[in-house]
């Protein structure tokens, strides 16, 4: 797990040097986990997963690696509604005889609050799981998830 969450941490600090915001908070469902978002510009993102595949019981480690583009954004007069999408991949169960790799777009539609640096959001996410050689299955991610951003 540790060796995940700095692979992915690498990976990050370059972006996170020309970032224009950072948000950092909690993604509950599936996966479970901490929230790290850059933003790149104002319409794209580097969003950024590591905790668990999901609450239950046999749940492994998990982390991912999304880049977010938002389609298009409502503005009302105390919030922004950000519509995302993305794509990019995810790792999980990281042990030495088992690992899996997704590929996974996910859809994301969030609330962020103009009077305070928090946004409320939700995910649905396709995942392609390459489990083994020539093994191709499909998965649906969901959740919601709060950021608070500097």
């Amino acid at each position: 797990m540790r060796k995940l969450f700095l692979a992915l941490l690498i990976l990050a600090v370059p972006t996170a040097a020309h970032a224009e915001g950072l948000g950092i908070g909690l993604f509950v469902g599936e996966p479970l986990g901490l929230d790290l978002k850059i933003d790149l510009q104002p319409r794209s993102a580097i969003d950024i997963v590591v905790g668990a595949t999901s609450v239950n019981r046999g749940r492994e480690s998990y982390g991912h690696l999304t880049y977010l583009y938002t389609l298009v954004v409502g503005r009302g007069s105390s919030v922004v509604v950000p519509l995302r999408l993305g794509f990019g991949g995810a790792v999980y169960g990281v042990t030495e005889d088992n690992t899996g790799i997704a590929a996974r777009a996910p859809l994301e539609l969030g609330l962020r609050f103009r009077r305070s640096p928090l946004e409320i959001y939700g995910e649905v996410a396709l995942l392609l799981q390459l489990i083994g050689p020539g093994d191709v299955q499909t998965d649906v991610q969901g959740g919601i998830g709060m950021r608070l951003y500097f």
